[in-house]
């Protein structure tokens, strides 16, 4: 007979209804030993029933249980050090991604910081530029004012190059070719 096995071993009360009925056998052959006065046919029986439940003793292979046991302890240590790695795996884990949050907020923090920096830097140029364009008065200068362009041979407007349907070359540039 074999037994299922469970957690701890196997299951108890497919054990104890096995160890019962060998004592109803044994009670049986007890009192069937008893009763028979010196006839054959019931020692006969007698030790057909005695070699049967000793064969079902063998069937019950106890040495299995010792291996089974033994097996059990193996895969439970096995699980212990895979469940041990993936702990500290984990752990692991935890400790790179606290690391790189870490890195990643003081990162936006400075980009925070320099933006901001920047920011009133170019309020800071913006209110200095006004200050400077408050205090600048400007006057319109007529049309045929000579300017510092009227210096260089450049022609100012162009009334003064010609008019303004007047064919104007354009400006040489160093190697004397024509710039468009």
């Amino acid at each position: 007979m074999r037994f299922s096995v469970v957690e701890t071993g196997y299951d108890r009360r497919q054990v104890d209804s096995c160890l019962d009925e060998l004592g109803i056998r044994l009670s049986r052959l007890a009192a069937r030993a008893q009763g028979a006065a010196g006839s054959a046919r019931e020692w006969d029986e007698i030790r057909e029933e005695a070699t049967w439940l000793s064969g079902l003793l063998q069937r019950l292979d106890l040495g299995d249980a010792t291996a089974t046991r033994y097996a059990a302890g193996a895969v439970e240590h096995d699980a212990a050090e895979i469940l041990a790695q993936a702990r500290m795996e984990l752990d692991e884990a935890r400790e790179e991604a606290r690391q790189v949050r870490e890195r990643a907020y003081a990162e936006a923090v400075q980009a925070r910081r320099d933006f901001e920096a920047a920011l009133n830097a170019r309020r800071v140029r913006e209110a200095r530029v006004d200050e400077i364009l408050t205090g600048v008065t400007v006057e319109p200068v007529p049309a045929d004012t000579p300017t510092a362009a009227a210096g260089t041979g450049v022609p100012a407007t162009r009334v003064a190059a010609g008019g303004p349907d007047a064919a104007v070359e354009p400006p040489t540039g160093r190697d004397g070719a024509h710039s468009r």
